[in-house]
């Protein structure tokens, strides 16, 4: 055995040689999560090891043994990740059945790269038209499976990975801010999907307190410095929230004013959309050029609003312009807060929902106590009641906006009335 490890020695260090090389000209790869299924450890260390390398420090990585059986019985009871990469040895047709079974289970949002020990023309032909995204012939080396996840995630010809999520008030004090921060988080753990909050209101932004974060640089640093930023100088400005989540905080004084040209954002959103597959923007309720552009270069648009007359306008106007601004896009989503304040009079959420020709994703009641609590702690509403009705709302809503498949259609249009829901459990008891 000594001979054997002495003869294999210069082959070793011939390989590692040729992975530094190979490695020197990839980029480092953005915020997502990779989980890898493999049958041979001649798979599993190569990707163990690229799990370690400096250019993978920001991805999540999970290496299990186990083929596809394992993969599908894993995910029968856990969410999908960005990326799977899964070895099989099976035969070209075997495997493409076995695949079959793995993606009615899988998110469609999710990639797949096959490892296979058949270099096959028509297995490669197969797996891409069913929506594989690369096909691999084993034996593979570290540079092999980073080069083939950079290929994936960070062509620079492809379009940002990212998808943006605005939310943005009817009116100020509507709790816009409070539901953007808990959604982002509900996306982050429920998923275990890298998520980015863009606290866009660098004078009253609320992040850093709901999070407890205190970060000395942050928005303020990347708006005003267009021309330093990239991927590495956006990574230097988050703070890190949870395992799953990162925050671009604004600075929350007034030291001076924020004043923008239309698209001062727009830079800063399309990196921060090539680093993590959920980019969520807590946008202020003002009306200039720069909301005007943020709000109309989303990929979906949440607007809240309390059940009264002026937020009714608002909304309306707010709904009617971004429909002329997006005419291909869907209608934003709705969310109806803080309903059910005693002794206030208004309107119902069907009521305010109809002139704007919209089902609301969420219908919230008030809640001081749950909501207090949580933002004099700097905690999640999900930390301070994990079974609370709300926190399940927020959860829905999490599955709507990302286009999670684990949601099905419900007798009701959207996610529904929350209040009808709560009133029909006290009934039945």
């Amino acid at each position: 055995m000594s001979n054997l490890a002495y003869e294999s020695a210069p082959d070793r260090e011939e390989t590692r040689q040729q992975d530094i090389a190979a490695m020197n000209i990839l980029r480092p790869i953005p915020r997502i999560s990779i989980q890898a299924f493999c049958e041979t450890e001649g798979v599993s260390g190569p990707i163990e090891r690229a799990g370690e390398d400096r250019r993978m420090a920001k991805t999540h990585l999970k290496v299990h043994m186990g083929g596809i059986e394992t993969a599908i019985e894993f995910y029968r009871s856990a969410p999908t990740p960005n990326l799977i990469l899964l070895e099989s040895r099976r035969e070209p047709k075997e495997l493409i059945e076995s695949l079959r079974q793995l993606a009615e289970i899988c998110d469609p949002s999710s990639k797949v790269v096959i490892i296979g020990h058949y270099n096959d023309v028509w297995l490669y032909r197969e797996l891409i038209r069913s929506g594989i995204s690369e096909y691999v012939v084993a034996p593979v080396s570290m540079a092999d499976i980073v080069a083939v996840i950079s290929a994936i995630f960070i062509d620079p010809e492809a379009e940002p990975m990212g998808r943006s999520i605005a939310f943005v008030g009817a009116k100020g004090g509507v709790g816009s801010s409070t539901i953007a921060h808990n959604v982002a988080w509900s996306m982050s753990t429920l998923f275990s999907s890298e998520v980015v909050v863009a606290d866009m209101d660098l004078a009253f932004g609320t992040a850093n307190i709901n999070f407890d974060q205190d970060p000395a640089q942050g928005m303020a640093e990347a708006v005003f410095s267009p021309e330093r930023i990239d991927e590495v100088y956006l990574d230097r400005l988050l703070a890190q929230c949870a395992e799953h989540l990162s925050l671009l905080a604004a600075p929350s004084t007034l030291e001076r004013v924020y004043d923008f040209e239309g698209d001062a954002f727009s830079q800063i959103i399309e990196i921060a959309q090539r680093s993590a597959p959920l980019l969520v923007l807590d946008v202020p309720h003002v009306w200039n050029g720069w909301t005007r552009t943020t709000l109309s270069q989303a990929d979906e648009i949440v607007i809240t609003a309390t059940p009264e007359l002026a937020n009714l306008r608002n909304a309306k106007n707010l709904i009617d312009t971004l429909r002329k601004l997006r005419p291909n896009d869907a209608p934003p989503h709705l969310i109806v807060n803080q309903v059910g304040i005693p002794k206030r009079p208004e309107i119902s959420a069907k009521d305010f929902a109809e002139p704007l020709e919209l089902t609301p994703l969420a219908v919230i009641p008030f809640d001081p106590q749950l909501f207090g609590n949580a933002a004099n702690n700097g905690r999640m509403l999900g930390e301070m009641d994990a079974r609370h009705a709300i926190v399940q709302s927020m959860a829905e809503m999490a599955h709507v906006l990302t286009g999670r498949s684990e949601v099905k259609a419900k007798k009701k249009p959207g996610i529904g009335n929350l209040l009808d829901r709560m009133k029909a459990l006290k009934a039945k008891k």
